[in-house]
């Protein structure tokens, strides 16, 4: 059994559809189409958010994997990366800059009231340099737990219907 779709039994994945661009020793170089939440619902035909997100271009974004499986260019691929991953890198990315706000803010108001200074001021300065030391750190540790996280094969899907190898 492929020990890729072992570990994805055991735990939550997000899964994406990826076409491979190259192939060599075992690696498997695949693209993937990063496309916005927009647009997937019913009401993406009169959402402003929608038709900004469809003025933006497709961005795809290119990696290696190592595969099981030959695999030939234009092959498409059932990839998984788990859902912990994810969920950790958004706590970063958003749940560290309030800490640091509420904390700095907490901070500077005790500082202004220690020397007698306008602790509103204070609290305000000092919760948005920390949210955004905050906010700073935790993208560097998000982006470094993203890096360390291997996405990995779930499901070797062939070929797109209607795509013709120009070796046919």
């Amino acid at each position: 059994m492929n020990s890729h779709i072992s570990e994805s039994s055991t735990s939550t994945m997000m899964e994406e559809i990826a076409r491979v661009v190259d192939y060599q020793q075992g690696w498997a170089t695949v693209e993937v189409e990063l496309k916005s939440a927009c647009n997937h619902c019913a009401s993406s035909e009169n959402c402003g958010t929608s038709t900004i997100a469809k003025a933006f271009s497709v961005q795809t974004q290119r990696f290696s994997l190592p595969s099981d499986k030959t695999c030939h260019v234009g092959d498409l691929l059932k990839i998984g990366l788990p859902e912990s991953v994810i969920i950790k890198a958004a706590a970063l990315v958003y749940l560290l800059p309030l800490f640091g706000l509420f904390l700095c803010a907490l901070v500077g108001q005790m500082l202004a009231a220690g020397v007698g200074l306008s602790t509103n001021g204070f609290a305000m300065a000092f919760g948005a340099v920390g949210a955004l030391v905050a906010w700073f750190i935790g993208k560097h540790f998000a982006a470094q737990l993203e890096a360390d996280a291997t996405p990995v094969i779930i499901a070797y899907l062939g070929q797109e219907v209607g795509i013709i190898s120009a070796g046919h």
